[in-house]
């Protein structure tokens, strides 16, 4: 899943959710049933995702969205395999953004 943030320290929840295209009840539910979501919160209880945040939520939105993994099964995945997981699906994750910028500049042509 290839999604476009613009390049940014924290990105509100609003933000995160549309470029997931869930609603914001799911990523504050996954903050809190995932322990490797974290975000930030300011005086007023706002949240604010890390671009670090950003990269696991893609990774939980690839097992239990992608893959159907139950969040169960899920947590299970990410303290067991995370480190060999992780690398294969970053790759893939830049594999996906070049096809989609070498599909941007096809189209161009």
């Amino acid at each position: 899943m290839h999604i476009n943030l613009p390049e940014k320290r924290y990105y509100s929840i609003g933000e995160v959710a549309k470029a997931f295209n869930v609603n914001a009840s799911l990523i504050r539910f996954w903050e809190k049933e995932f322990d490797v979501i974290k975000p930030k919160k300011n005086a007023k209880g706002n949240r604010k995702f890390t671009p670090e945040d950003i990269n696991n939520l893609k990774f939980i939105y690839h097992l239990v969205k992608e893959r159907g993994f139950t969040l169960e099964g899920a947590k299970t995945h990410l303290k067991e395999e995370r480190q060999k997981s992780l690398s294969t699906f970053e790759i893939i994750s830049k594999l996906e953004g070049i096809k989609a910028q070498l599909i941007k500049i096809k189209n161009q042509l």
